[in-house]
């Protein structure tokens, strides 16, 4: 059997205003890793390990899950860390009105388990991630610019489908393909 590593996304373009954050990021000196700007998305479920013969399992998930929703409009806005500020691992933005991804998260999680893959131990947090975060090198300054962008609306954004993504991790970063599309 082959194996690919998967997940369940909805793909984000990048703008002026999100570009500026993440320069303003990297002068920082911070010891982390940012996403690249055409790999941006929300993550809906990490699926891991995922057997190809699953993929039309998956895709019927998926429809299942989107058919209740219409497209709808969610908006970038603000920035934080996961888990806190003290231990910085994840630079996120917010997302307003995410009550409809959430939902499909919830939607795809219930049925994935069913199917074999691990239910989240966690509820589900609307967020895009920006950079990962290695070590606390130059974390005040950091901090100073997550502070600045704390308000500030990045983007209004129409989410129009949902995807199963191949994840191929190499030296230079992950490539993502597109494996289903399902629109909303």
């Amino acid at each position: 059997m082959t194996k690919f590593r998967g997940f369940i996304a909805i793909d984000v373009e990048s703008n002026k205003k999100l570009t500026d954050f993440e320069n303003e990021i990297k002068k920082t000196g911070a010891d982390l890793k940012l996403v690249e700007t055409n790999n941006i998305h929300i993550t809906l479920k990490f699926l891991g390990d995922t057997e190809e013969t699953l993929i039309d399992e998956i895709e019927k998930i998926m429809t299942n899950a989107a058919k209740a929703i219409s497209s709808f409009n969610i908006q970038l806005k603000g920035s934080g860390v996961f888990p806190n500020n003290t231990y910085i691992k994840i630079v996120w933005l917010g997302i307003k009105n995410g009550e409809p991804i959430a939902e499909m998260a919830q939607r795809i999680d219930d049925q994935t388990s069913k199917i074999g893959f691990e239910k989240e131990k966690r509820g589900f947090s609307p967020h895009l991630t920006i950079a990962r975060v290695k070590t606390a090198r130059n974390k005040d300054k950091l901090l100073q610019v997550l502070e600045k962008y704390r308000d500030v609306e990045f983007a209004d954004i129409k989410v129009e489908a949902v995807k199963l993504k191949k994840s191929e991790l190499t030296p230079n970063g992950p490539i993502y393909t597109d494996l289903k599309i399902i629109k909303i």
